[in-house]
C-alpha cells in the first residue's frame, strides 16, 4: 500500500504524549482481531473573516484536536472519539470498541512477537504531494486580511453606483491527520483549504439583485488574493448582479437546455454522483444499483471521480481511512463501469476501497464520498449547442439544489439563465429551476462540449450531516428536454 505524503508522526505522539509503539499496541489490541477499523487522530485550526456592510462583522479563529477510534464486525460499527487527546482516553476508547464482540481484552496487555518494546510495530510509506504542508492561515497577518477585504470593498463601491450592499468572507484552514490501522500501517496527510467569496447587491428603480463569486483550493491565500485575481473575481460578481438586474420571469414548462461548464456540474454531483457512492448501492437504495455494466448515459459520456488532482479543494492525498486516492470512472461512455468505496463497503461488496471514505472530522465516522467529480469534454462546441436551439434556455451558473438518492429526483435553480431564442441568447431569466431524475437526465444528453471546466473550488458536500469539501466539473451540455420550472407559463 502506499500512503501519500511525508510522515511525521512526533506531532500526533507529542500530541497523545505516548511512544508510537504504545500507541500501535493500543490500536491493535483493541481492533486488530476486527474485520476493520482504525485510529483516525486529527488537529486543526481554522479561521473565517467576513467584511459586510462597510466594515469587518465577524472574525473567528478555532483551534480543534480529537480522535475517533473505529472497530467493524461485518457490517456493525462500534465508534469511540473524544477532543482530549491522551493515552489513557484512547484506552478507554478501546475497551468501548470491545464492546462489538462482547471481548474482554486488557487494552496494553504485555507485548509478544514482533511488536517488543522499543521496536516500532509501524509500517510507513513514501509518497508523493499534492498540495503543500503549510498552514496557510499563518502566511499572511490579520491586518493584511482586514486590508484584502476593505479593498475589495472600495473596488466594488467604486465601480458602480448602483452597488448597495457587498460582502466578502476569506476562510482558511489546516487539518493534520494520521490514520492507524490495526495491522499496524500508518498515513498521515497536512491539509491546507482556503476560500475567497464576493457578494454585490445593486438596485435600479427600487428593484434589488445580487451576484456572487467564489475561488478557492488547497493552497495558500496568496494564490488568490493577487489583486489582478481578486478583481477579476470581483467584476464577474458585479456583472452577475446587473445581468440580473434586466432579468424577466423565467417560462415554465419543457425545454431544451444548454449548461454551461465547470459549476453546473453540482448537477452531476447531486443528481448522479451520489448514487455511485458504494453504500447506497450496496444496501440498493440508488436509483443506479444493479446496474453495472449497463447503459445510464447517452453515448459519449465519461464520468469520473479523481482525488488526486492536484491544490484541487476535493483533492486528498489519502483519504479519512488511510487508503491513498485514485482516478475513478464512473461512466464510461455511457456504460456504468466503476463506484466510489470506503473500506467498510468495498469489502461487503467484495471490491477494493477507491479511497472515497471521508469524514468531516474526528467526530464522525467515515463514509463513501465524492471528491472531484466530473464530466470529460467532448467534440463539440456550446455555439454549436446554442445554435442547434429553436426555443430553450442556457444556464451557466447554479445555486442550490436537492436530490432524492431512491428516485435519482432533482430540483436546482439557476443563478444566472438566458433564454435562447432562434439559436441566439436573448433575455436574462430569473426564478428559473431545472427539475428532473438523474438516470433520465444523462440519457438525454446529445451534445457534449470540447471546454471541459472545473469549478472555482467552492463545493461543499452533505450527507448523513457530515459537510466535506469537493469539486466538481464538466463540459458544456446540451440536455434535450427538460421540465423547467418558472412564474411565466410557456405559450
Amino acid at each position: 500500500m502506499m500512503v501519500y505524503m511525508s510522515m511525521n508522526i512526533d506531532l500526533f505522539v507529542q500530541a497523545v504524549d505516548t511512544s508510537e509503539a504504545k500507541l500501535a499496541k493500543i490500536v491493535a489490541d483493541s481492533i486488530g482481531a476486527l474485520d476493520d477499523g482504525e485510529l483516525f487522530v486529527e488537529i486543526s485550526e481554522s479561521e473565517s473573516l467576513v467584511f459586510d456592510d462597510g466594515k469587518l462583522k465577524n472574525a473567528s479563529f478555532d483551534q480543534s484536536q480529537g480522535f475517533g477510534l473505529r472497530g467493524v464486525v461485518d457490517e456493525a460499527v462500534a465508534y469511540a472519539h473524544s477532543s482530549v487527546l491522551s493515552e489513557d482516553s484512547i484506552r478507554r476508547a478501546a475497551k468501548t470498541i470491545q464492546s462489538i464482540r462482547g471481548n474482554e481484552v486488557v487494552i496494553g496487555s504485555p507485548v509478544t512477537g514482533d511488536r517488543s518494546p522499543g521496536k516500532s510495530p509501524v509500517t510507513r510509506d513514501p509518497s508523493p504531494k499534492l498540495y503543500v504542508e503549510d498552514n496557510p492561515i499563518h502566511a499572511l497577518g490579520f491586518t493584511d486580511k482586514v486590508r484584502l477585504l476593505q479593498e475589495i470593498d472600495a473596488y466594488l463601491r467604486g465601480r458602480e453606483p448602483r452597488v448597495r450592499q457587498v460582502s466578502v468572507s476569506l476562510s482558511g484552514e489546516h487539518q493534520s491527520v494520521m490514520v492507524l490501522r490495526g495491522d499496524g500501517r500508518i498515513a498521515c496527510d497536512f491539509r491546507p483549504l482556503v476560500r475567497l467569496n464576493i457578494s454585490v447587491t445593486v438596485e435600479d428603480n427600487k428593484r434589488m439583485e445580487r451576484g456572487g463569486n467564489g475561488v478557492g483550493g488547497r493552497a495558500g491565500y496568496l494564490e488568490f488574493i493577487a489583486p489582478d485575481k481578486w478583481r477579476a473575481q470581483a467584476d464577474d460578481a458585479l456583472r452577475q448582479a446587473l445581468v440580473n438586474l434586466e432579468s424577466i420571469p423565467a417560462p415554465a414548462g419543457e425545454f431544451p437546455v444548454v449548461l454551461g461548464p465547470g459549476w453546473p456540474a453540482v448537477l452531476l454531483h447531486e443528481a448522479v454522483g451520489h448514487g455511485f457512492e458504494g453504500d447506497f448501492n450496496r444496501k440498493k437504495t440508488s436509483v443506479f444499483s444493479g446496474m453495472l455494466g449497463k447503459r445510464v448515459a447517452s453515448k459519449g459520456v465519461t464520468v469520473v471521480d479523481d482525488g488526486t488532482l492536484p491544490n484541487r479543494r476535493g483533492s486528498l492525498n489519502i483519504d479519512d481511512e488511510g487508503t491513498p486516492t485514485q482516478r475513478n470512472v464512473l461512466i464510461e461512455d455511457g456504460i456504468m463501469v466503476g463506484m466510489m468505496q470506503d473500506r467498510l463497503n468495498a469489502r461487503l461488496m467484495g471490491v477494493m476501497p477507491t479511497g472515497n471514505g471521508r469524514r468531516e472530522s474526528y467526530a464522525h465516522k467515515p463514509l463513501p464520498r465524492m471528491t472531484n467529480t466530473f464530466m470529460v469534454a467532448g467534440g463539440n462546441t456550446r455555439e454549436e449547442m446554442i445554435a442547434s436551439v429553436k426555443n430553450g434556455i442556457y444556464a451557466p451558473y447554479f445555486g442550490g439544489g436537492q436530490v432524492d438518492i431512491v428516485s435519482g429526483k432533482f430540483v436546482f435553480s439557476a443563478t444566472e439563465a438566458y433564454k435562447i431564442e432562434n439559436g441566439k441568447v436573448t433575455r436574462p431569466l430569473k426564478g428559473a429551476t431545472l427539475i428532473g431524475n438523474g438516470l433520465d437526465t444523462m440519457q438525454k444528453i446529445s451534445m457534449i462540449g470540447n471546454d471541459m471546466m472545473l469549478d472555482p473550488g467552492i463545493g461543499t458536500c452533505g450527507k448523513d450531516g457530515q459537510g466535506v469539501p469537493v469539486g466538481v466539473g464538466q463540459p458544456s451540455l446540451l440536455i434535450s428536454s427538460m421540465t423547467v420550472g418558472g412564474t411565466e407559463v410557456a405559450a
